[in-house]
């Protein structure tokens, strides 16, 4: 459900196979029980009768004046909501409001969740400020929050934040015994850490949890029904608050839709998005090709392939300023594979890196002192929630088998996922079952999702699989693209097909399709840095 870096707000708003394996069968539950049932009612019948006293955002948030924010208090089990409680913060921008050029009511509030687990979306309120939002804000208060764990909301954590400042990584894409081992070792390690940094609270980080969190949001917000938007990971507890609530449902957008089949959710799901993200690493170095002429890797994808195979070699031998290896490069370029805004500056690094100078490379993949914290707060949330909400594989044999024959045809991401996820074979606190997402007709609103044909974070397959479980809604499709997060982005008939929904509860007849938006120009070598 998550590329290299935490999915925010970047594609969408300018801001997881090859080979059938085995995996834990994760059989589905029904409906959680009452206690969480009332749990929810009571917490949201709280939060309606205190509701959101928004005002000026923090000194820490840095925002401008016009983001005000707030907090709503959630139990941190909702099996006992009158036990410990936790505060979520929230921020919004009020609706600017219609006027004779835009002729668009008000119309409540549009919550919006980026993605992760574990990124927060308390700035996503600024997107009013671009062209693309224009008409939804000035019909929409618009609301972000942090999720619980995320930022301010009730924070984890799993190790030292400076433990990611530590030098250069090494990578391979074969890795060898001694390295499987070690690495075993850092996720055993990094399991317990999750556990005794951030206490026996721990298995209350979930997306059942997220789910009905939003709920008690909507409640604090004085909204009867919920209007929602969740790109990525928040498609899928939307997606669970869907099924929980569908008689709390206004209108709800999933914007590049995580696969929601309970069989699917965790080991499988990486292993999907390892084989799509093999699919884009062909599409970036394609579009790399084509551009021979401006940045020297090739002129053909496996040009460029031995290019980057070169680069990596040579970052192995000796790091770029002491401070990129081959885990870097790989992250940053996993980064291409989520958005091709990033193309273009990838390529220029990778350029000038061949030709003798490291500079851009070490900007765009180099570690971020200021950033360490909110980074390690983001991978505690991811590998908490991926953990709690479902069954790992617990014998590292089947890891090594799956991805050993995976990694044969798709070896950019594979390794890597193994190894963000490893975690969870090892995970201190008791899983839970997938809940089956699953609506009947006329139980929910119609709903709209949006999807990239080649999006690799979320593989199309899932939009589809989704597209299925929800009765009436419908499903557009941006037709030969890849980038992560289409809605209020580059491609106006996306846009044009969100707007439609939002604004006047529009849908078309059936799925629909979209052009793809333009490639990214290449940029000119000045631009590197």
């Amino acid at each position: 459900m998550r590329a290299a870096a935490l999915y925010g707000v970047a594609g969408a708003l300018v801001m997881t196979a090859a080979a059938v394996v085995a995996a834990p069968a994760g059989s589905a539950e029904p409906l959680p029980g009452p206690a969480e049932r009332q749990g929810v009612a009571v917490a949201a019948a709280r939060a309606a009768a205190e509701g959101i006293r928004f005002g000026k955002c923090s000194e820490e948030q840095d925002a401008p004046g016009s983001l005000q924010c707030g907090t709503v208090t959630v139990p941190l089990d909702y099996a006992h909501p009158d036990g410990e409680k936790i505060e979520l913060t929230v921020s919004r921008v009020r609706a600017t409001g219609g006027n004779d050029a835009l002729k668009v009511p008000r119309q409540g509030s549009l919550v919006f969740n980026p993605g992760g687990p574990g990124a927060s979306g308390m700035f996503f309120p600024l997107a009013g400020l671009l062209p693309e939002w224009k008409r939804i804000a000035a019909a929409y208060d618009l609301v972000g929050y942090a999720p619980r764990g995320v930022g301010r909301s009730a924070p984890l954590s799993c190790q030292d934040p400076k433990r990611l400042l530590k030098g250069p990584s090494q990578l391979p894409t074969a890795p060898s015994e001694s390295y499987k081992k070690e690495r075993i070792a850092q996720a055993k390690t990094y399991a317990r850490g999750c556990l005794q940094r951030s206490g026996s609270g721990l298995r209350h980080f979930s997306s059942l949890n997220n789910a009905r969190d939003l709920d008690v949001l909507r409640a604090a917000l004085g909204e009867r029904k919920l209007t929602f938007m969740g790109a990525s990971y928040g498609t899928y507890f939307g997606a669970l608050y869907a099924t929980l609530f569908p008689s709390h449902v206004r209108r709800m957008v999933f914007d590049s839709a995580v696969n929601p089949a309970p069989e699917r959710i965790g080991y499988r799901n990486s292993l999907d998005q390892s084989a799509a993200f093999e699919r884009r690493w062909a599409d970036f170095r394609t579009w790399v090709a084509r551009h021979d002429k401006v940045y020297g890797l090739g002129s053909t994808p496996e040009q460029v392939l031995l290019s980057y195979e070169k680069a990596r070699a040579r970052l192995a031998a000796e790091p770029a300023g002491g401070k990129v290896g081959p885990g870097q490069l790989q992250a940053a370029f996993r980064q291409a594979g989520d958005y091709d805004d990033y193309w273009p500056q990838r390529a220029l690094a990778l350029s000038a890196y061949l030709r003798g100078d490291p500079t851009p490379l070490i900007q765009q993949a180099g570690p971020y002192p200021e950033a360490v914290t909110e980074q390690e707060n983001g991978n505690a949330v991811y590998t908490a929630i991926e953990c709690n909400d479902a069954s790992w594989p617990t014998d590292w044999r089947v890891w090594d088998r799956d991805n050993t024959r995976l990694a044969r045809v798709a070896p950019f991401a594979t390794w890597d996922n193994v190894w963000t996820n490893l975690p969870c074979a090892y995970w201190p606190v008791p899983h839970q079952k997938p809940l089956d997402v699953r609506t009947s007709p006329g139980e929910l609103p119609p709903t709209l999702i949006l999807a990239a044909e080649r999006d690799a974070v979320t593989p199309y397959a899932g939009a589809l699989e989704l597209h299925r479980r929800l009765s009436g809604s419908v499903l557009v499709t941006e037709r030969a693209a890849g980038t992560h997060g289409i809605g209020g982005g580059g491609n106006a008939c996306v846009n044009g097909h969100l707007e439609a929904y939002l604004l006047e509860g529009r849908l078309p007849e059936r799925r629909a399709a979209c052009a793809p938006r333009p490639e990214p120009a290449p940029s000119a070598p000045r631009d590197a840095r």
